[in-house]
């Protein structure tokens, strides 16, 4: 397993400002090996980024020594897959297929997609969403995109977010194995999960060769919002047992920190962090 660090933990953030030099630069010495890029609407990584872009940008990581085998997408907010508009719903799709063919262009081998959502907790101004055409709706968007991300080669990790869906692994097992594609998996972030009376070391053993990506994050349960988040090692995390169920399973890819926004220690805070969590 290798530890990564989140292009969204650099400055800029969210807004994806940093340079992409900056952004290899920092991960290198702050200690972390690999770095996930992100796309949206504005940044240095957009859904029209050109062949050309990308290809630069890959000579630049190749150039740092630190790997980039994944590329997250946030733009499932903005455009979601399962919204009630249909219009919007077939955006969301589309604006998809261009991130995975911009993830193929870099070199990466897998695509973090959130597949829609039920609620929005934090965008007051999106309608709810029932469950049944929630989930209807999202596995019209997996398949297909599924299919694109098996034409190019990547693989689509679909992610469980705080979106009203998945909150139970029997049924985000059962949704990964009714698409039936290789393409398509499960991107677990771990943190995800805790404040929903879930544990992530069983979600691990039940999704088990279905998770392609681990995303790592530290949550207080006795914070039970938003604001919950925190560092690493400064929550409830049952970090022995997840590392031991991601041994179980013989996962072997990159543990990647997401940590928001940045300041000034984070990075090398967040990588003695992992350091300690990896050796458990």
């Amino acid at each position: 397993m290798q530890k990564a660090i989140s292009y969204w933990a650099m400055p800029g953030g969210l807004a994806g400002s940093c340079p992409l030099d900056t952004a290899l630069s920092l991960s290198k010495n702050a200690g972390f090996p690999a770095l996930e890029l992100c796309i949206g609407l504005e940044g240095i990584l957009t859904p029209q980024s050109s062949q050309a872009d990308c290809q630069r940008y890959r000579q630049l990581i190749d150039a740092s020594g630190v790997t980039v085998e994944t590329l997250a997408s946030g733009l499932s907010w903005a455009f979601c897959p399962t919204d009630n508009d249909a219009g919007i719903r077939r955006k969301a799709i589309e604006i998809h297929k261009q991130c995975l063919q911009r993830a193929a262009w870099l070199g990466c081998q897998a695509m973090l997609f959130v597949p829609g959502a039920v609620i929005i907790p934090w965008e007051k101004s999106f309608q709810p969403v029932r469950y049944d055409r929630a989930l209807e709706w999202a596995r019209e968007a997996v398949l297909e995109l599924g299919r694109t991300a098996s034409d190019l080669g990547v693989t689509l990790a679909v992610e469980n977010v705080w979106n009203g869906l998945f909150y139970s692994p029997l049924e985000f097992r059962d949704f990964i194995d009714q698409i039936a594609n290789p393409a398509v998996g499960v991107y677990f972030d771990l943190g995800n999960v805790l404040n929903h009376q879930q544990w992530p070391p069983h979600w691990i053993e039940l999704l088990g060769p279905r998770i392609k990506r681990i995303h790592c994050k530290e949550f207080k349960l006795s914070v039970g919002t938003l604001d919950g988040f925190c560092d690493l090692l400064d929550g409830d995390m049952p970090w022995p047992e997840i590392m031991a169920a991601l041994r179980k399973i013989g996962y072997q890819s990159t543990l990647t920190c997401e940590m928001m926004p940045y300041r000034d220690g984070l990075l090398e805070k967040t990588s003695q962090a992992m350091d300690k969590i990896i050796k458990m």
